[in-house]
């Protein structure tokens, strides 16, 4: 059909009169139409190859990349938050130190056990340094854990630092059994044991 339909009425007639000869123009055309679809052919089966080599790119570099970005972008975020709650934490500490600003009496700061206190003093004193203890443990609770990386290392070794320099101070190390008491225990643990290396100058 597709022969009748290409070739002309007066071809086909040369085609089978005797002594004529055959006009190959439209066979030529036919050939042609026959090569046509048959490069379209390959051409539609070139693209879908084409489609699926890059599905398979999509799959095998496309998926492990976007996994990463989102695993990038979660660490960002949790970095982020840990240093807003590192920053307002070290807020805390500062408005801490402001207290015991207040209450020169009480001699905070002194290496020594501050003598002759009296009972309104050392309940003032018991107050500031409990507040203290609560803010350490929530630096405690937050920051420390085992097997920290560098970042989380250089946040907690800072609040260790002001731990310590709170322990070499009698007046606090005198306080600390008390004030451990009902205290999360690994932290109760922790600042025992700087408490112990940390001894009075």
């Amino acid at each position: 059909m597709i022969m009748m339909q290409t070739l002309s009425v007066n071809n086909l007639q040369l085609i089978f009169d005797a002594g004529h000869s055959t006009d190959y123009g439209s066979l030529n055309i036919f050939e042609g139409e026959i090569i046509f679809r048959a490069n379209r052919k390959d051409i539609t089966m070139s693209a879908i190859r084409t489609w699926e080599l890059l599905s398979y790119v999509v799959t095998v570099v496309g998926l492990p990349l976007a996994i990463y970005v989102f695993i990038f972008e979660q660490r960002k975020e949790r970095d982020n938050e840990e240093e807003e709650v590192y920053q307002l934490l070290s807020d805390n500490y500062q408005e801490f130190l402001k207290i015991t600003l207040e209450h020169p009496d009480l001699r905070m700061f002194a290496s020594e056990e501050t003598p002759a206190l009296s009972a309104e003093q050392r309940e003032r004193m018991f107050i500031i340094i409990s507040m203290l203890i609560s803010l350490f443990e929530r630096a405690y609770l937050l920051f420390y854990e085992d097997g920290m990386k560098e970042k989380q290392l250089r946040r907690w070794r800072s609040w260790e630092d002001y731990m310590g320099e709170w322990c070499n101070r009698a007046d606090f190390r005198s306080l600390l059994p008390a004030l451990l008491r009902g205290e999360d225990p690994e932290f109760a643990d922790y600042i025992r044991k700087l408490a112990a290396s940390s001894p009075v100058a």
